[in-house]
Order: structure tokens, then sequence, then C-alpha cells
């Protein structure tokens, strides 16, 4: 791989082969990554230009994946895949701090067979943040696993996300803006020059005092996209703990209590996946699941539109129009 920016060489790695820095300093204690044809140390500073090669060893025996029932919400199965619905506060996949209280093993306890995928990510196509619901796809063999990876990587499926974000959004936007690991707190994502390309598409739903609601089309997938793009452009999330900058206090005048009301309203950051479009990994006929905007973050909406009739609205956001054609 080369090298876009000068970066550690741990950190380099860390980020491009989603592995924590002490796996990849393991890598490079072992002799595993040659910069330039060249054995060298985890703090190396890497040039534009330089070129990386690592060897990735054999794996060790995997985890075992503990089962752990749980209901599930599925908008979709059959024999290939299936469509999960997932709640906020569910982590996807087992990782230090949640070795088996995940999504996966929650699949694992259903009985549902699942993809080799990547070690430790039996099934996952993709990813949400923990504390954003909304639809997952899950490949239940390795045909439908590298049929789906394939039709991401070729930009074939369609990823929308509702959110409440402050401010309004008086036209669509295209937010075109790399995202890399942030320099110094590396749990964080940002826009820099010289990281991974990354497009949403942003449009507004409904416009409230304070906030608007929003469609954002995902064209790429990074990590914490839709989120960093929002706060870039100006339009954090609503309730978004990380990227959410001063929250009600950015908003001004008399709207400032209401909004101070509505950031009181939100339990989490107000973001859900809510709309999938993508081929059918046999049939390669188009599977449309949609999600409506879930129950915990009906209060929030309601606040904000000043209509306490929508904290009972089960359809809200088709009600809101968000479900019609996307221009």
């Amino acid at each position: 791989m080369s090298v876009p920016v000068t970066e550690r060489l741990d950190r380099f790695l860390a980020d491009q082969l989603d592995l924590s820095r002490t796996a990849v300093g393991r890598l490079i204690a072992q002799g595993m990554v040659l910069v330039n044809g060249t054995s060298t140390r985890a703090s190396r500073p890497l040039a534009r230009g330089d070129r990386v090669d690592v060897t990735v060893p054999p794996a060790t025996a995997a985890r075992t994946l503990a089962p752990h029932p749980m209901a599930l919400s599925i908008r979709y199965e059959d024999e290939w895949m299936l469509v999960v619905d997932k709640p906020a506060g569910l982590v996807v996949h087992p990782a230090p701090g949640h070795w088996h209280d995940t999504l996966v093993n929650a699949l694992v306890a259903r009985g549902t067979g699942l993809s080799g995928g990547d070690e430790g990510r039996p099934g996952i196509v993709h990813r949400l943040d923990k504390d954003t619901s909304g639809l997952l796809i899950v490949a239940k063999n390795d045909a439908a696993h590298r049929m789906l990876a394939r039709a991401l990587a070729a930009r074939r499926v369609d990823r929308v996300y509702a959110a409440l974000v402050w401010g309004h959004v008086s036209r669509p936007l295209v937010v075109d803006a790399p995202l890399a690991r942030h320099p110094v707190d590396r749990r964080r994502m940002a826009v820099l020059a010289g990281g991974r390309p990354a497009r949403s598409a942003v449009e507004q739903v409904a416009r409230f005092d304070a906030c608007d609601l929003v469609r954002v089309t995902l064209e790429t997938g990074r990590t914490h996209q839709v989120r960093v793009h929002l706060a870039h452009v100006g339009h954090p999330v609503v309730g978004d703990p990380v990227y959410g900058g001063g929250g009600h206090r950015g908003v001004s005048g008399a709207g400032r209590s209401g909004a101070a009301a509505l950031e009181r309203s939100v339990p989490r950051q107000a973001l859900h996946a809510a709309w999938l479009s993508l081929p059918h990994p046999a049939s390669g006929d188009r599977v449309e699941v949609r999600s409506e905007w879930p129950a915990d973050l009906r209060p929030a909406l309601a606040a904000a539109s000043g209509d306490p009739r929508l904290v009972d609205r089960s359809e809200v956001l088709d009600y809101l129009g968000f479900f019609e054609s996307r221009s």
C-alpha cells in the first residue's frame, strides 16, 4: 500500500487495516511489516510515497462465539441473507469490553447460519455505531458475503439514514470530504486531506424551529461518516456526544430554550439507518427494506416539531415524507 499522508507507521496501519495499535505493534515486532523493503520500528514517521508491505500470519484459533439470547427485529430473511433492525446500545460484533453480548452473539443464539467474514465478525457485511439504530445486512454464507461486499464496493447498495440535525439545510448538499483518524484522538474521525474518499448526500425532509429532519444517502461507508460529514457542514446530529459541537448552545435568541428542551429529550445521537435497497446476492433482484423512526427518539422529534402527537405516531417518517422518492 502506498502512503498518502505523513503519519506514524503504527497509526497508519491501525487505520488502514482496522486493527488495534497493539496488534499492529505485534506485527511490526515480528518483522511482518516492511517499509520500502526494510523492517523498522512502530514509531517510524512515514512520508508520502513510502511503500508499506504487510504479511498477515496464519489465523490462530478463533475466539468461541458464545450465544447471547435476545429478541431481534428481523425485517427480511431468506437462505442467503437477513436484514436486522439493530437497536441503539447494541454492539455489532465482539470486541474488547463486549465479547459475549453483541449482535453476532445474538444471531448465534438464534441459530442463524453466518458467513465466515473477518475474524470475529461472521456474517457482518457493514457496521453501525453502537448508539446508532437501524438496518444492517447480515450474510448467511460465504458466497452471499462476497456478492454483498462487491455490491457495496460498486455502490449498488443504497443506505439512507434519518437524522435530526442542528440548524437548517436550506438546499440539498453533497458532502465530498475525505475522512481519516483524528491525529490526536484516535477514537474519533476527522475530515483530513489525504484521508479516504467519502461522499454523503444530504436533503431536508422537515424543518423545525431549531433543527431539521434530514435524509442522508451514503455514497461511501466510512467509520462515523454521517456524523462527521454533518458536523463538517455545520449541522451536527442532535444528541451526538462526540461530534455534536455546542449542541443547543449554538442556538441563539428565543429558540434557545426550546433547543435546550429538545436536547434534554434525546437519549442518544438522533441517527437511524432507515432505508436499504440492494441487489439480492443470488437473483440480483432489488430488495428494499424500511425501518421507521425508533420509539426512543420519538419524544425528541415531538419536541423538535412542537407536536406532542408524534410521540404516539409509529409511522412518523412515512407521515413526514421521508420515504418519498429521493431527488
